[in-house]
């Protein structure tokens, strides 16, 4: 009859002492077992297959907390909408009326609508993106799963917040005037497209700002500043003299899928295959340098400085 071996010995006749195992061979134990080293980084196809078997709990999480974000208002989900919808009043009035920035759209309303309400889905997303790790550090440290679930449920959060403002408006687009045409097929396109550029940033300010809390304090600078040189409440084309300039603005991360929309929504904007071909570049671009960027700190995320 064979002695039973410990997990940590290996089997030998009877009458003999058992040997600890090696550091190869506790390694394949562990491996033949699904035990994985802590504070390790995973191998990245190992990550990307874990983070897809948790997809149910990231819309869980994500959808959840979009449904909770304005329960202790008393009007609820509709802030969803209100809000965008004071803000286009408040711009249009200083921007529209006060300024008078209407150079070069026949319907500003529309023009201005769109820039709103994608613009604060970028902001939101940015911001609360960029916390994704610090402001969840207790379930960091409880439990381990790929923390790029975080990011993506925050940037998928505010994709959900804003739904119900994109389809206002689309009622929006109705009532100041254009008509419904075969481009407006691309809306959801453009609404991907958007996602994919804003989740690409988000994975890069989530670890930037774990690494250093100091520059959380600085995004919504940043986004200030990208709210004022993104064409949200002009168009570049008409006021962006310098070429150099004006293709630095038009052409980065944030300004291009506001620019998609209107050539989806407003008939004054034709379609441009360039826009948007360079819009599915960034889209596939931030994503992915970006998870990346995000995947190679995985094993740092959560530890006590």
């Amino acid at each position: 009859m064979t002695a039973e071996a410990s997990p940590t010995t290996a089997a030998v006749p009877d009458g003999l002492e058992p040997r600890p195992l090696s550091a190869d061979e506790s390694r394949a134990l562990a491996e033949r077992h699904a035990l994985m080293q802590i504070g390790v980084r995973p191998p990245l196809t190992a990550y990307v297959r874990d983070l897809w078997r948790k997809r149910h709990f990231i819309w869980t999480l994500a959808s959840s907390q979009a449904y909770a974000a304005h329960q202790k208002y008393l009007l609820g989900q509709v802030w969803a909408v209100l809000n965008p919808l004071l803000l286009v009043a408040s711009y249009y009035l200083i921007f529209g009326v006060l300024l008078n920035t209407r150079r070069g759209t026949a319907n500003y309303l529309g023009f201005l609508t769109i820039g709103i309400f994608l613009f604060s889905f970028i902001a939101s997303s940015m911001t609360s993106g960029a916390k994704a790790i610090t402001n969840n550090i207790g379930l960091v440290r409880s439990l381990r799963f790929p923390r790029a679930v975080l990011p993506i449920a925050v940037t998928l959060t505010q994709l959900i917040h804003t739904l119900p403002a994109l389809g206002v408006l689309v009622l929006l687009m109705l009532v100041t005037g254009e008509p419904i045409q075969l481009e407006w097929l691309m809306l959801p396109v453009a609404i991907v497209l958007l996602f994919l550029n804003v989740l690409g940033i988000t994975f890069f300010l989530a670890r930037i700002v774990e690494i250093s809390r100091d520059i959380g304090n600085l995004v919504p600078v940043v986004t200030r500043l990208l709210r004022y040189i993104s064409g949200v409440f002009f168009s570049i084309d008409s006021y962006a003299g310098h070429p150099v300039v004006h293709a630095i603005m038009a052409y980065q991360p944030v300004s291009l899928p506001l620019t998609i929309m209107r050539e989806a929504l407003l008939s004054e904007s034709p379609i441009h295959l360039g826009n948007w071909l360079l819009a599915l570049g960034w889209a596939l671009v931030l994503p992915i340098t970006g998870f990346l960027f995000f995947w190679r700190a995985e094993a740092r995320y959560g530890r006590a400085s």
